[in-house]
């Protein structure tokens, strides 16, 4: 079942994207990652700048959980995570449906750029990664992040992203 979380979900979203995060340690640059990779307080940020998460609950327990966030005139996936004990049972990809049939606009999706199975994972459902330049600028345009992170990231679009005046 996909629902919304709740504010007593936290504490289970926290562990989700620790544990989920684990993949990319010693994959994304070493002064990028932190132990834990999302602290308490970042995550509560991030809640509190608009993100709304998503769960993928099996038996009343979160399996996996993703972010929707509108921001200007399109919509950004972030913090997709999914337990490692749960990957590969097709529950990132339900959330990913999910979030995208919420959406009313184009959708754009920032990861690590050497996450080559989180690039070719969003890939088989239709996103393109965009060129260097537009990367750099919807980064510094729709998310607030560092600029070593800006460096050191990719981003993909929706073919709405991709068709003329963002319709497809």
């Amino acid at each position: 079942m996909i629902r919304r979380c709740e504010d007593l979900d936290f504490d289970m979203i926290w562990t989700i994207v620790n544990d989920g995060a684990k993949a990319y340690k010693g994959i994304i640059p070493a002064d990028r990652w932190t132990e834990p990779y999302m602290s308490r307080e970042k995550l509560q940020h991030e809640i509190d700048d608009g993100i709304v998460f998503w769960g993928y609950e099996e038996a009343g327990i979160l399996a996996g959980v993703m972010g929707i966030q509108a921001v200007q005139d399109v919509t950004l996936i972030r913090h997709a995570y999914v337990r490692t004990a749960s990957q590969k049972r097709g529950i990132g990809a339900r959330l990913l449906a999910h979030l995208r049939a919420m959406a009313d606009r184009p959708v754009l999706i920032g990861t690590w750029a050497d996450a080559a199975w989180a690039i070719h994972f969003y890939e088989r459902y239709g996103f393109q990664l965009v060129g260097r330049e537009e990367k750099n600028r919807l980064l510094k345009k729709y998310w607030t992040i560092p600029e070593r992170q800006i460096e050191t990231s990719v981003v993909l679009a929706d073919a709405k992203w991709r068709a003329p005046n963002g319709k497809a």
